[in-house]
């Protein structure tokens, strides 16, 4: 009989097959919308469900985070909305905390936990994807968790510009040169593409603001790049690595390889070479780390504390449990050398569950799975209006050229036509018009005025509340 039409678990025949999809990023948005086209019929006849649980209500396209943050693009472009993409699927605002897979039952909360007052809901599920991507991985480096700025969310990336602005606000008002200099010194921590697209984009746009300032000229900001490693943006090379540190530095960015942040407590950055930055911006981008959920689950891990996986992408001795993407140590089929693991980046993640979803369907169906197979093509780069690196198939780019092939990239890879085209809009209106210069800090904390109106004191929390 069909396995879409009749399911056995535990004595019990289930009438439809239940697909649970742990986390709306790359490969949770990315599987859920292709399981959704392979499997319409099925879910128009009842036969199938898909239910997608993920922390937010859209999924960010991280490598436009950069030009977000930089005014380039809007906030609102950069996310795509998951209930308007996965029609078909039901979306669960939440986090998965647990997994029993012997069970085939997922522990999550909801953002209705709280006032229900009856605990976390158990979802029991027949298959299941797990895709709850990554966090940043912060070390215990005083004063990191209070001082320090992410740049993995679009929420981060909006924070950082409009403190970023709100730098040369309090510089260019002050009176005391030890302030001044520390809101006018930018440290990043990380030499990845996140750190060096950041600071390219956030230290361009800086520059253009400046000339709106009386008092604050472009070299009177520091920018300050710390990586521990000796280069940065290894996906494009150790050549093209190279470029950008002299295109960096040759804009008085200084890199400092094989150095690490020791403390930034206090708002002075201590480096391990000994140099002191006096600062009020640390932006952390240095690494990151499995979901937690990962190991709040009984299925295998490495020692990375990814799941173990498969060619095909089923969790390793665990069948109807899939994964891809940060969450997965999948083997590189294409690789000369044994053992070898696809990178953990968007490039694969997008591919991967594309075969994901194909291969959940064809299980379903009682086909046997594909395997997935695919070499890397190469990394593109930002730094900066018109500045770039690239390489991609053997070939290396640099400037221009590279910076073109970086908005062409992903202009073809973020998704729905809806999104290209605002994006393309956009694009062009920034061509044709001046950057945006202005800080909305505010929307960080809406009921800050109502409450000073109500003689009260304006409360840290965004939402207002004491």
């Amino acid at each position: 009989m069909d396995k879409l039409r009749r399911r056995v678990r535990h004595g019990t025949v289930k009438e439809r097959a239940r697909i649970l999809v742990v986390g709306g990023g790359y490969v949770g948005m990315y599987t859920a919308l292709r399981l959704q086209r392979q499997l319409k019929q099925e879910l128009r006849r009842g036969e199938a469900e898909i239910t997608v649980v993920t922390p937010d209500p859209y999924m960010t396209y991280q490598p436009f985070l950069p030009e977000a943050a930089a005014g380039l693009i809007s906030p609102r472009h950069v996310v795509v909305p998951l209930r308007r993409v996965l029609p078909r699927c039901h979306i669960l605002i939440g986090e998965a905390t647990a997994v029993d897979h012997a069970e085939r039952t997922a522990t999550v909360t909801t953002l209705a936990t709280d006032e229900e007052g009856t605990g976390p809901r158990q979802l029991t599920y027949d298959e299941i994807v797990l895709a709850p991507g990554s966090v940043s991985r912060v070390l215990p480096i005083p004063g990191l968790a209070d001082y320090a700025i992410g740049f993995k969310t679009v929420e981060e990336a909006i924070g950082l510009r409009n403190h970023v602005i709100e730098q040369m606000d309090i510089a260019s008002s002050t009176r005391d040169p030890a302030i001044r200099d520390a809101a006018l010194t930018f440290v990043f921590v990380g030499g990845g593409y996140a750190g060096v697209e950041a600071l390219g984009e956030l230290e361009d746009m800086a520059r253009y603001a400046a000339r709106y300032y009386h008092n604050v000229r472009p070299e009177d900001m520091k920018w300050i790049l710390v990586e521990a490693s000796d280069r940065i943006l290894p996906e494009v090379g150790e050549a093209m690595g190279r470029y950008t540190v002299t295109e960096l530095r040759r804009r008085n960015i200084q890199v400092l390889l094989g150095t690490r942040l020791e403390s930034c407590a206090d708002r002075v950055a201590v480096l391990s070479d000994g140099k002191r930055f006096p600062t009020r911006t640390v932006v952390w981008t240095a690494g990151v780390k499995p979901h937690p959920v990962l190991a709040a689950t009984d299925l295998p891990l490495d020692g990375r504390g990814r799941l173990k996986c498969t060619p095909e992408l089923t969790v390793d001795g665990a069948t109807h449990a899939w994964a891809a993407g940060d969450a997965a140590a999948v083997p590189d089929v294409t690789a000369a050398e044994p053992g070898k693991q696809t990178a953990p980046n968007a490039q694969h993640a997008v591919r991967q569950a594309k075969v994901l979803a194909d291969n959940i369907a064809r299980s379903l169906r009682g086909e046997p799975p594909l395997t997935y197979s695919h070499r890397y093509v190469g990394s593109v780069a930002s730094l900066g209006l018109h500045k770039g690196v690239a390489h991609v198939y053997g070939r290396k780019l640099k400037g221009y050229p590279a910076w073109l092939m970086h908005r062409a990239y992903h202009l073809s890879r973020v998704p729905t036509v809806n999104r290209k085209a605002r994006v393309l809009a956009e694009w062009t209106l920034s061509g044709l018009f001046k950057r945006e210069i202005v800080s909305l800090g505010s929307l960080e904390h809406p009921r800050a005025e109502f409450e000073l109106a109500a003689g009260g004191k304006p409360s840290d929390d965004p939402k207002g509340s004491s």
